[in-house]
């Protein structure tokens, strides 16, 4: 039995527990020699997906912009000491990034190729956590790992040069790393899913709405499919899949599983190359052996030969692994190949044993390592970015105010919140709110104010609670007083107030009954701290509707100059057009719910009813017309057909012609003394585009309709790429000969693209655009009002 059992376990896990009793003995299995072939189809998938990455995701199509020479943004760095260099260079850096990932692709110049990738990558990725997410991270940790592995063993071209390396093995370790670091992926992300928030379906709600669930909404309701599938089955995958990848005889069905779940990932969410990434590395739990022998059986042997794995310097062997007998066969090969087939171990694979034990180390405890980086911790532990804690919680930021005092004048001002940033997820970090206090009031001395206080009042909502602060108002950020730390706790921030954490379930039943009264019907719920107020501004189209569900308040009606207090089930309409207070006066926190009721939108909804049943009509009428004319048309060219015919025909009639209406009919807008029917025709055709599109996509066959999709995809890509073509050829002479890299960008490149669009052609899936009566002009970096106030950013419909 003693017998069986090591051999049962070495054929589980790949080792035996006598591997583990000595250094020894596990320096020799971490450097035990393994074939290359799976990690070289790791590398090559891994650097394509880069290549398609960088223009998009890392941004290297659009570098000129988001790093301008002058004018430039605040910046979130990891480090404050990180700046980002001038916007040639940081396009350089991006095509050095680019040339790594090819390098990393083909196997050339590898070693270089791999530093060359990930120092700038890593580089990019420190200069900015507004951006940071878990994908972009792994991304970065399997750039570091190939730096040090030996993928370049197998099918590269430096092993067609170097006959040293061609086609020889590789230590155990470099499958180990990026198995651990997959299965942690995973793993982690299935613990953190334990979160109560997530159990109970509050992570990620309305997902169920989307298409990839639509065979399952035959028998399940959009509820069930959102705490079902996506929460429960979600937690269960994420916990269960790295184990069934492990073991040989669940791995069909996990590569199954998997493999749908990325697929459906890729259509649920915005997130570029992940699916595809995690896809690419499902075979590194295969035998490491499987492209040599799926080739093998696949092509012709005069195509594609088997050959012996040659041996490795970076291995260590047993005397029996190594075959004397190969020397009789062909001596001056094998000799030198024997030559690279150490059996003791050397400083290298103690080197590298240790690297890989800290590695694994780290990367274990990482994740669980806010107890050191208190700073990071906010109402969640840490930044979004490392922690493997996936989709576990979702944010909404119903408003950011941001305050600046003159203190030589004592006058208050305001700023747009995006003034200096446009990235929003600085508002979620305490150390990026810092960050951007400062970079504020350097920002703020270069406009004449030299001693001022600055005051955030940022209002947000975390899986569905309550929208409530994040930080106190009064303070000043400036001040000693909310100095931050990485390593110390954050006393200014406000707490989450999770003991409301069980009104979500009533909330949702507040808006599902509003909703069946009136579906115009919009709701924003709030909770304010004992000792403050909530500043509000209600727009002259609102009909709004306060009522107390928690506490106390004191609503002060500014323009009446009244005041009102109300209590639990007590409610109040506030006049429109204008600002008012509700001040918290209860010892504990007080809840209340804002009703809107727009009367525009309720008219505009009348009206797109009414735009959509004519233009419904003549295309039925005009499909039926054209269908005897046309009969050797597919369905779906018939639709478009006709579609350009209607399309033509109500271009030739006013809104008001097409709809019936009164020549002085107005929408309910105290806001316009005139309504904008230009803007409203372009939203109905805009709508009914979208319309028209979707019934394409049912009369379409499936193969024109991933056609379509493909076609949509490369055309985008080869867009990025020329983009990206151009900048660096910009940059290049900008560099070479010293000249204004922005000018250079303006006159090279956006003048080319004005001139392109002039010639665009309009198709059915894009309706011509009404020309707007007013035109769009870039937001200016004001530093004051002129009536010293603030709107409240209006509820999203």
């Amino acid at each position: 039995m003693s017998s069986k059992n090591p051999q049962t376990m070495r054929r589980l896990f790949g080792f035996e527990l006598a591997d583990f009793k000595s250094w020894s003995s596990f320096v020799k299995l971490m450097n035990r020699p393994e074939d290359p072939s799976s990690l070289a189809v790791l590398r090559i998938f891994f650097g394509i997906l880069m290549m398609l990455d960088i223009p998009q995701e890392r941004g290297m199509s659009h570098a000129d912009a988001y790093y301008p020479n002058e004018d430039r943004e605040c910046q979130f760095p990891l480090f404050n000491f990180l700046e980002p260099l001038k916007a040639e260079y940081m396009v350089m850096v991006y095509f050095i990034m680019f040339l790594g990932a090819l390098g990393i692709t083909l196997g050339l110049f590898y070693r270089l190729a791999t530093i060359c990738f990930t120092i700038t990558y890593w580089y990019v990725f420190f200069l900015d956590k507004t951006s940071w997410n878990n994908h972009s991270y792994l991304y970065g940790l399997i750039g570091f790992q190939l730096m040090f592995s030996d993928a370049h063993h197998c099918w590269s071209i430096d092993g067609l040069f170097r006959k040293k390396i061609r086609h020889s093995h590789v230590p155990l370790w470099n499958y180990t790393l990026i198995r651990y670091q997959v299965f942690l992926v995973y793993f982690i992300a299935g613990l953190k899913k334990t979160d109560l928030d997530w159990v109970s379906g509050y992570s990620m709600e309305n997902l169920g709405d989307h298409w990839v669930f639509s065979p399952f909404r035959a028998f399940m309701t959009v509820e069930q499919i959102t705490l079902i599938l996506v929460h429960v089955c979600g937690l269960l995958f994420d916990l269960f899949i790295g184990f069934a990848l492990f073991f040989d005889r669940s791995r069909p069905i996990g590569v199954i599983f998997c493999s749908s779940f990325h697929l459906m990932n890729s259509q649920l969410f915005n997130i570029g190359m992940f699916p595809y990434t995690m896809i690419a590395t499902i075979p590194v739990f295969f035998h490491n052996d499987w492209p040599r022998k799926f080739l093998s059986r696949c092509l012709p042997k005069w195509f594609y030969k088997n050959k012996p794995i040659q041996y490795s310097s970076s291995c260590l062997y047993s005397k029996e692994e190594i075959k004397p007998e190969e020397t009789k066969t062909k001596p001056a090969a094998a000799a030198t190949s024997v030559k690279n087939a150490p059996v003791k171990a050397t400083l290298r694979h103690k080197i590298f044993t240790i690297f890989a034990l800290l590695y694994l180390t780290e990367q274990a405890f990482l994740p669980y390592s806010h107890f050191v980086t208190k700073g990071y911790n906010n109402w969640t532990n840490g930044l979004y970015g490392y922690s493997w804690d996936m989709m576990v919680h979702s944010w909404h930021t119903q408003h950011v105010k941001i305050t600046f005092i003159d203190k030589k004048k004592g006058e208050p001002h305001y700023l747009r919140p995006t003034a200096w940033a446009s990235a929003k997820r600085w508002s979620s970090h305490a150390d990026m709110i810092v960050q951007y206090a400062q970079c504020i009031q350097g920002k703020l001395k270069e406009h004449g104010y030299d001693d001022v206080e600055l005051r955030f009042d940022i209002w947000r909502s975390m899986n569905g609670r309550f929208n409530q602060r994040q930080i106190d108002p009064r303070l000043d950020l400036l001040s000693s007083e909310t100095k931050w730390s990485p390593f110390e706790d954050t006393p200014w921030l406000q707490p989450l107030l999770t003991n409301l954490s069980d009104w979500r379930t009533r909330m949702q039943q507040i808006e599902t009954d509003l909703a069946a009264k009136d579906q115009n019907a919009l709701v924003t719920f709030v909770a304010d701290f004992p000792g403050l107020y909530l500043e509000n501004y209600i727009p002259p189209d609102l009909n709004t509707t306060i009522e107390v569900l928690e506490g106390e308040v004191i609503v002060e009606m500014l323009g009446l100059k009244k005041n009102v207090t109300l209590n639990i089930g007590q409610n109040i309409t506030v006049p429109s057009g204008d600002y008012h207070n509700v001040y918290t006066v209860s010892s504990t926190p007080s809840c209340y719910m804002y009703v809107y009721l727009n009367q525009s939108d309720v008219q505009i909804v009348h009206l797109w009813d009414r735009y959509y049943n004519v233009t419904d009509r003549l295309l039925n009428e005009t499909i039926d017309r054209n269908r005897p004319l046309h009969s050797e048309k597919e369905e779906a060219d018939l639709v478009r057909l006709s579609y350009e015919d209607v399309f033509g025909e109500l271009r030739q009639k006013t809104i008001h012609e097409l709809l019936e209406l009164p020549f002085d009919y107005q929408l309910h807008n105290k806001n316009e003394s005139n309504t904008n029917w230009t803007t409203i025709r372009l939203q109905f055709e805009t709508s009914m585009n979208r319309s028209i599109v979707k019934r394409l996509d049912t009369k379409i066959k499936w193969h024109e309709k991933h056609q379509r999709t493909f076609t949509t995809f490369f055309n985008k890509k080869k867009k990025q790429f020329l983009r990206c073509y151009q900048i660096v050829k910009v940059a290049l002479k900008s560099i070479i000969y010293k000249t204004d890299f922005m000018k250079l960008v303006d006159k090279e490149i956006h003048n080319s693209i004005e001139e392109s669009s002039s010639s665009k052609i309009v198709t059915e899936e894009s309706p011509p655009h009404a020309p707007s009566s007013e035109q769009s002009t870039p937001p200016k970096k004001t530093t004051k009002t002129t009536n010293g106030k603030t709107k409240k950013k209006e509820t999203k419909k």
